[in-house]
């Protein structure tokens, strides 16, 4: 019968083999699935997707030991701005180790961070394509920063000092300028950063025409994570929205996505606070500018009228003089046609009377009764026709001297 290894022999036998056939060290292309440090070690996942899918194709684990990490990571961190995590594609100088008890593993040894920073700069330009392509990388730049921008939305870490430093440098200008600011809270580093801060913004729009402009700030060096600010989605939630963004995000290197879409690019809060500022400060200057040349122009007015009142004023005398001997000239016509019109028309008035006079005369009855005419009355009444009458009538015939009865028969 033959004898069986133990578990232990067997394994052992592997790391012999694996030991003495792959004692060199090899570098490695390959994406992060996950990503953790734990007791100044760091712990990967790396993983090969198939080119153009999304389906693994190879996975391994992957330690670096604490004595290496510790020098690793300040220098991949300095040059590429940002932690490892995963979705990162990393090359890694690795050794195979297959330990009895804990079985293989790949043992880093070097991290190439020129290789993370293209494969992010590869990534970067594609976003920036794709922004172009939809005609909205530059939306951000077509809006106006309003002359009175004074109610601004800021989005950053409620415990960041960056937010505090922005708000002491913006309440505490030199101008003595009033700004009213509120914070909407996001998570700025880390895999929440994209989606924390589009809910910001979705909050701000809700009450957009409250706000002048949003600031999104944090705190933090050049060697914080910065991945969140290099997303598709994130930079097309900036460059649509309605209100100009300003970012302050902290960092020295290149701009992220989000810096290139936003209105304005400043390095860090302080100074995003300085140029909310200074832009204030430059509509006071036009204002107080525009108030001393009104000033001046009023003052020249008044002036010039003072002036012409003087000249005038000098004038007014003569003027008088010559409008008053005009106007009583004007009176005295006007007096003299008066009294030339009433006297006429009186005249007028006592020749009509005349007339009536004589004709009242003429019509008066004595006159044709003294000439043989006769009136008959009946009643009273004067009559002009036999058919006024009827049988058994009083009449009464008026003459010259005396009056008849008669009875109709």
């Amino acid at each position: 019968m033959t004898k069986a290894l133990s578990l232990y022999q067997l394994n052992t036998l592997v790391a012999d083999v694996i030991s003495n056939t792959m004692a060199h060290a090899y570098w490695v292309e390959a994406e992060l699935s996950e990503a953790r440090e734990s007791n100044g070690h760091c712990y990967m996942e790396l993983i090969e997707k198939e080119e153009g899918g999304n389906v693994p194709i190879a996975r391994a684990s992957a330690k670096c030991w604490r004595n290496v990490w510790s020098m690793i990571k300040p220098y991949f961190m300095r040059i590429t701005g940002q932690t490892i995590h995963a979705g990162m594609k990393v090359m890694l100088q690795v050794h195979a180790q297959f330990h009895p008890q804990y079985g293989f593993s790949w043992i880093v040894d070097d991290i190439n961070p020129e290789f993370t920073m293209g494969d992010m700069m590869r990534k970067r330009q594609e976003i920036i394509r794709q922004l172009k392509a939809e005609g909205v990388f530059d939306l951000q730049h077509e809006l106006r920063l309003p002359m009175f921008t004074q109610h601004i939305a800021v989005i950053s870490s409620e415990t960041a000092a960056g937010y505090g430093d922005f708000c002491n440098q913006l309440m505490n200008n030199e101008y003595g300028l009033f700004f009213h600011a509120k914070l909407f809270p996001a998570v700025m580093q880390g895999e929440q950063v994209e989606q924390s801060i589009i809910s910001a913004l979705d909050a701000i729009n809700q009450q957009v025409e409250d706000y002048d402009c949003v600031v999104i700030i944090r705190g933090g060096g050049a060697t914080a994570d910065l991945s969140g600010f290099d997303t598709l989605l994130l930079a097309e939630n900036v460059a649509n929205f309605p209100l100009p963004v300003i970012t302050g995000i902290g960092h020295e290197r290149d701009e992220s996505v989000l810096d290139m879409v936003s209105f304005q690019r400043v390095k860090t809060p302080t100074a995003a606070a300085a140029f909310l500022i200074d832009s204030l400060a430059a509509t006071l200057s036009r204002v107080e500018n525009a108030q001393t040349a009104i000033i001046d122009g009023v003052k020249r007015k008044i002036e010039r009228e003072n002036m012409r009142l003087q000249h005038l004023s000098s004038h007014i005398p003569v003027l008088f003089s010559v409008v008053r001997t005009k106007q009583e000239a004007r009176l005295e016509r006007m007096i003299q046609q008066l009294i030339s019109g009433i006297k006429e028309n009186i005249n007028r008035s006592n020749h009509h009377l005349e007339l009536l006079s004589q004709r009242m005369e003429l019509l008066d009855p004595t006159l044709l009764l003294k000439r043989g005419y006769s009136i008959t009355l009946h009643n009273g009444k004067t009559i002009k026709s036999q058919e006024e009458l009827k049988k058994g009538d009083i009449i009464v015939t008026r003459l010259a001297n005396g009056e008849i009865e008669s009875v109709i028969k």
